[in-house]
């Protein structure tokens, strides 16, 4: 049966909203996304005896974990292999040692990291071992050791894929796809539903809504990828934080994002050996004409920018610690050329960088050591491409297999500092429950990471946070969902005005344009060119400010055709969009009024900074929209917590961040508590 009879047949009920039902399918969990962590989720529930599931998707083929990646896709986990000592322990305090990030999330997820890996493996992903079994492992960036492993460009695909299978062929959970979140339900501080708009019907059908009664909600919807305009998240991948932070589920560390150098079209990290191989880096103005190398400008030593080029290879992130002297310098060039001089930036491996020859004697010791073992020196005076092709063959397959494809032996590749993951988002406790009782946000949705993390910690994160909210609910919370009368009396709310901001935007639309596109696009430009990787009180001011007028006029103003699924998707899309920014916005301003200074992946402008330090034989001058003064860990210690009531403005506080917890517990202790309730509590 299609999904519409799906319905009809599984719906125990309806509410009415202006003459028109709305069905209700009824369920213990509704998982929302179908990317990793959601099927992870819902894989669990099954494996821990809760069957009564539905997922629910916006776009069951989009999503970052299922479209994105790099040259060597990272995934981290306790040291599996060799004899370098590594412990549960020692993993957790690499995650802690990030800053703002809590104790027993660190520990949960060091862990539970094997668990969660090897039920990976089990379930068809490839990670590499051995003759003897051990899953060896590669060092990867803010990692002590080498936790680090891979099966490719494409892990996190695999992943998906692999559990995809697992729930839908497998266990025959159902998936309700082109269903977008519109608002959680929510009664006497606990989650009881959710509301979505369906995008598999028109005009024509009785609704153009559906509702979920469920006792639990694992909010798997990753990254609020819509709020930046220059992203690298894949197309289709918008997230929903809006809808939660409407409801009331506090934020955490929401002015942590991670930035970096990606390409545009399409939409992929330019890491690993795509830096390692010594592209050039050469700027034109808006119609590709006026070519010219920019990095020399202020980079003006050969060995110092090749090497400068080298590390972004495996310091991918714009840290900004290492924006002074360090690699990092390259992200604010190639910022400077795209945000503040109008021009666009390409990546170049036809032709070597600042001179017609490559010396590799010029780099620093430890990138030239690392292209003397993978055979780079002896090739002698070779090209970016030539060196590419040698260390990693399917990194210049990958873009002459796009559609369109990119030959990078004859064509320029085009690039900019682009938003990539956000390490904030909604708060969590140890078992990846909310404030919101019942309601779990997993993967990126969930604020699970500290300022700073490991390549691959993410993943990681996903998989154990799926994995301990699954087991949660399989031994805490397998009771039914509140009665049709108490569901149907706390969705009414919600339902009235999703219904009528519809008809109100699509009456305005009859009658003039639709504005959806205009709107999403100018809101998305907005925040990345006032408050993306380099940001300051002022541009953040002027943007919220913004937000918050936009946010408050919209049920009134935005016209979208009814008659047009898109549109009627991106009119609730942009509302989420808008929400999000709204309360990230002012977390920023809250974040520098409290004395917060650069971190992370951001640079805060500051007027008694410092700018980056230049060679002296440097005659231009970095813009005074660099000058900075690093946090220098002065803000590890507390975490910034974001409430909005949906009415008044945000508030915020900040609280001590939760230890790493010691468990000296006996085993006969320990075991007694298992039995009796699994140790869940």
């Amino acid at each position: 049966m299609d999904q519409s009879q799906w319905i009809d047949t599984h719906a125990d009920g309806h509410v009415e909203i202006d003459g028109r039902p709305i069905p209700v399918v009824t369920a213990n969990t509704v998982v929302v996304g179908t990317g990793a962590a959601g099927y992870c989720a819902a894989d669990r529930l099954v494996m821990l005896g809760q069957r009564d599931v539905v997922m629910v998707t916006d776009k069951r083929r989009a999503g970052a974990s299922r479209n994105a990646g790099s040259d060597k896709q990272t995934y981290y986990k306790l040291t599996l292999a060799g004899s370098e000592p590594d412990s549960v322990q020692e993993m957790a305090q690499t995650l802690f040692s990030g800053g703002s990030m809590d104790g027993d999330i660190a520990l949960a997820e060091a862990a539970w990291s094997p668990r969660a890996f090897f039920h990976l493996v089990e379930s068809g992903v490839p990670f590499p071992h051995n003759s003897s079994g051990e899953y060896v492992g590669y060092k990867t960036d803010h990692d002590p050791r080498q936790r680090a492993t891979s099966v490719g460009p494409y892990t996190s695909r695999t992943m998906v894929e692999k559990l995809e299978g697992r729930v839908t062929e497998g266990h025959g959970i159902p998936v309700l796809d082109l269903c977008r979140v519109v608002d959680l339900v929510v009664a006497e501080g606990a989650v009881v539903g959710l509301l979505c708009v369906r995008l598999d019907v028109d005009a024509s059908a009785p609704s153009r809504f559906l509702l979920l009664r469920c006792t639990n909600l694992v909010y798997a919807t990753g990254g609020p990828a819509g709020m930046y305009a220059d992203s690298v998240y894949p197309n289709g991948q918008w997230g929903a934080n809006g809808a939660a932070l409407r409801a009331g589920v506090h934020g955490k560390n929401l002015t942590e994002w991670q930035f970096g150098l990606a390409s545009i079209h399409p939409r992929w990290n330019v890491s690993g050996t795509y830096m390692q191989a010594l592209p050039r880096f050469v700027s034109t103005d808006a119609d590709g004409g006026d070519a010219r190398e920019f990095l020399g400008e202020f980079l003006p030593d050969y060995g110092d920018q090749l090497s400068r080029i080298f590390l972004k290879g495996y310091q991918w992130p714009f840290d900004v610690r290492k924006a002074p002297d360090g690699s990092s310098l390259i992200d604010l060039l190639v910022y400077q050329e795209t945000k503040l001089r109008g021009r666009r930036v390409w990546l170049d491996f036809r032709a070597n960088p600042a001179r017609e020859h490559f010396d590799a004697s010029a780099l620093s010791p430890k990138a030239y050591a690392y292209l003397e073992a993978t055979g780079v020196t002896g090739l002698g005076d070779s090209t970016p491409i030539e060196r590419l092709q040698h260390m990693n063959r399917p990194a210049y397959e990958f873009y002459l297999q796009r559609n369109p494809g990119v030959d990078l032996e004859t064509d320029m590749l085009e690039v900019a500092v682009c938003a990539q993951h956000n390490n904030g988002g909604l708060e969590v406790d140890q078992w990846w429950q909310s404030n919101l009782t019942g309601f779990f946000p997993v993967g990126e949705a969930a604020g699970a990471h500290g300022v700073y993390r490991p390549g691959g910690a993410a993943l990681n994160s996903g998989q154990v946070g799926a994995t301990r909210a699954a087991s949660y609910i399989a031994q805490a919370r397998r009771e039914d969902p509140v009665s049709a009368e108490v569901f149907q009396a706390s969705a009414h709310k919600v339902t009235q005005r999703a219904s009528a901001l519809l008809s109100g935007a699509g009456q305005r639309a009859a009658s003039g344009t639709d504005t959806t596109d205009a709107a999403l696009s100018h809101i998305r430009r907005l925040m990345s060119d006032k408050a993306g990787v380099v940001r300051s009180r002022e541009s953040v001011a002027q943007a919220r400010q913004e937000v918050t007028a936009l946010l408050t006029g919209y049920d009134t103003t935005i016209a979208a055709d009814a008659d047009s699924r898109r549109s009627v998707s991106r009119l609730f899309l942009i509302r989420d969009i808008l929400t999000s920014q709204y309360v990230y916005l002012n977390a920023m301003e809250h974040y520098v009024d409290s004395g917060g200074l650069s971190r992370g992946s951001v640079l805060y402008t500051d007027p008694q900074g410092h700018l980056p330090a230049l060679d002296a034989s440097v005659t231009s001058s970095l813009p005074e929209l660099f000058r900075l003064r690093l946090d220098g860990g002065a803000l590890d210690d507390v975490i910034q917590v974001t409430a909005w009531d949906g009415v008044e403005a945000p508030t915020f506080t900040w609280r001590e961040r939760r230890p790493i917890p010691v468990h000296d517990e006996a085993f006969e202790n320990t075991w007694r508590g298992y039995r009796t309730d699994k140790n869940i509590g």
